[in-house]
């Protein structure tokens, strides 16, 4: 298996695994491979560092510093850019102003607006099950996304 990184022409970036580089270009030719954000099939590889480890010295690679949180982000188009910025000031605002209450998000969102406890804002953790299941009872629910560099 092989892995690829591969960026479309919106400049979303993605990675994704192939049995062999012949079996990319085939699924590539026939625009079976597409972004998983805008699902354009005009995809390419990115530039790729591979992972060599060397064995001569029995010592591990060294670490690579992580980008800065000020640091652009490769390959990721300047809107989708702008979106996740504000995201991420709306995720610190919920948490700033809000209590987590952590996998009890349900039952206590649920509490709250049947009159059972003190209404406050509050943020937790729900499967798209449970929320579905909370907007399907009239609860007002915001679900907001962990953007992928938030969880490095």
């Amino acid at each position: 298996m092989i892995r690829y990184s591969l960026v479309c022409e919106a400049a979303h970036g993605f990675d994704s695994w192939f049995p062999s580089s012949e079996s990319y270009d085939a699924q590539a030719a026939r625009r079976l491979v597409t972004c998983p954000i805008c699902d354009s099939d005009k995809v390419a590889k990115a530039l790729m560092a591979p992972s060599v480890v060397r064995t001569d010295r029995g010592q591990s690679p060294t670490p690579v510093a992580p980008l800065q949180a000020d640091a652009p982000m490769p390959m990721i188009a300047e809107p989708e850019r702008q979106v996740r910025a504000m995201l991420r000031v709306l995720r610190e605002q919920v948490v700033a102003n809000s209590e987590h209450v952590g996998t009890r998000f349900p039952e206590e969102a649920r509490k709250i607006h049947y009159g059972e406890a003190e209404g406050r804002s509050i943020y937790g953790e729900a499967s798209p099950a449970e929320a579905r299941a909370l907007i399907e009872e009239g609860i007002d629910v915001a679900p907001i996304p962990i953007m992928p560099d938030d969880r490095n």
